[in-house]
């Protein structure tokens, strides 16, 4: 009886070991999914997932699409704007997981670029960490804590 219960016991542990590292590599998948834009199928035929392509145009409002500021809609002009808990924010967030002065969106020509000003928790263009100043495609999402953004047409 003994025997049988340590066999058992052996399987059951095998099978948590494979469904830990069944969801790491799913986690990873998750993670790794988009690299620059281009699709990544990790061997799966018909898997691949691929980014949708940003409309043209220049953007002319930033919408709030997720968080607390839902539905938020600011027109854009030249100048840059701040994003973050301080109340001299263009955009003030009212998230426990943005910093004071958290990112900022300015203008270059026809383009807008976000760069994150050394927040803790970082900022997130579609799904990519911001550590540089990158360009922002109309409807692509911003992430700064729980609020989600886009710059719209």
């Amino acid at each position: 009886m003994q025997g049988l219960i340590l066999q058992i016991s052996r399987i059951g542990f095998l099978i948590l070991l494979w469904l830990f590292v069944y969801a790491t590599i799913r986690a990873l998948r998750n993670d790794l999914s988009i690299a620059g834009g281009r699709p990544v199928s990790f061997g799966l035929p018909g898997r691949s997932r691929t980014r949708a392509k940003p409309s043209r145009g220049s953007a002319r409002y930033l919408v709030v699409t997720g968080g607390a500021l839902a539905n938020t809609r600011i027109s854009l002009g030249d100048q840059p704007l701040l994003l973050g808990r301080a109340d001299d924010s263009t955009l003030v967030l009212t998230d426990d997981y943005a910093s004071e002065r958290h990112a900022r969106l300015s203008r270059r020509g026809d383009d807008w670029y976000v760069e994150d000003l050394g927040s803790t928790n970082g900022t997130y263009l579609d799904r990519a960490k911001v550590t540089t100043a990158v360009r922002v495609p109309t409807n692509t999402p911003i992430r700064i804590g729980k609020t989600v953004i886009e710059l719209r047409p």
